[in-house]
């Protein structure tokens, strides 16, 4: 059992942190609007648009002078490092603050300094209950940013940090989880899922555009099976399904064939992600799915659904 407290900042635009929250809940089963979250789960940051650094805990004090004693008890370190405060919303603290508290405790720490090529990165982190702070620093990186320049793309599809999000509401824990997307579009969805490695494959009824699907993910250097395929067709069970619903001009469906998808999805996956652009609880609960948590994201006047259905 992992018995160390790891501590994440986030931040998220306005219209998005609904998103951001329901990415919480799926991945530690709480949220908090406090710009940070303490757990024992530990999570890669870089799987989260939203989670900006993690901090496994080393050392915690109710006091700056207790968090520098608990230090002083810390065995020596043979690798190189480097100290950095972690800023949030909850405490204010002035660059030279910042500086000034990284220096004391550099100072306190066995070890070797590098402020410019260090082997290991601490992170202290003030609290706003008084709460000092150090521990193994580790930085998100954007990934989803990077698939924002894939070859093809349509106006239309999800965003690649909403749809980074969804990926991580759907699998939050990859091990021995299989995923299909049955309404794979350009892929979107695809190449966010197989950069965190989980385990996917993708399908859609219009043979146009599978031709791009299929590059977009080449182009990143991933590789899944993505099948010209009616999702009413699937016959394979999976763990959970993504479903971002049709809803441009040329795929407009009606409320009967959104009912007749979301039963063939019931049949073949045991929980469902499904984004929406339209109100469907009334279609959802007659397909026989249970919503158990949900999202809005919205861009200026446009709104989007998330909910989690089993």
């Amino acid at each position: 059992m992992n018995e160390t407290n790891y501590f994440y900042t986030f931040s998220g635009y306005e219209g998005e942190r609904s998103l951001m929250y329901l990415e919480m809940r799926s991945f530690f089963g709480c949220d908090s609007q406090t710009g940070f979250l303490e757990s024992r789960v530990k999570i890669d940051p870089s799987r989260s648009p939203f989670m900006k650094e993690r901090i496994s805990v080393l050392s915690e004090g109710t006091s700056f002078d207790d968090l520098l004693k608990e230090i002083g008890l810390l065995p020596a370190f043979e690798e190189s490092f480097k100290v950095k405060y972690v800023k949030h919303a909850g405490v204010a603290k002035t660059s030279e603050e910042r500086r000034a508290i990284e220096k004391e405790i550099g100072l306190r720490i066995n070890g070797r300094a590098d402020l410019h090529d260090p082997d290991r990165i601490f992170g202290v982190l003030n609290l706003p209950d008084g709460r000092w702070i150090l521990g193994d620093y580790v930085k998100s990186e954007p990934i989803w940013h990077h698939h924002q320049q894939k070859p093809h793309s349509y106006s239309t599809a999800l965003n690649t940090r909403v749809a980074r999000a969804v990926v991580n509401i759907a699998v939050p824990n990859p091990e021995g989880i299989k995923a299909i997307d049955p309404c794979c579009g350009i892929g979107t969805v695809l190449v966010e899922a197989l950069s965190m490695g989980i385990d996917i494959v993708g399908s859609d009824r219009n043979p146009l555009v599978l031709g791009g699907t299929r590059e977009n993910i080449a182009h990143f250097g991933y590789a899944c099976e993505v099948k010209l395929r009616d999702m009413l067709d699937i016959t394979n069970h999976y763990d959970v399904a993504i479903i971002d619903l049709p809803y441009n001009l040329c795929s407009v469906i009606s409320p009967d064939q959104q009912l007749k998808m979301l039963q063939s999805a019931r049949q073949f996956a045991e929980k469902a992600v499904i984004v929406t652009v339209e109100p469907i609880d009334n279609i959802i609960m007659q397909a026989e799915f249970t919503i158990v948590d949900r999202a809005v994201v919205t861009k200026g006047s446009f709104i989007r659904e998330v909910i989690v259905c089993k």
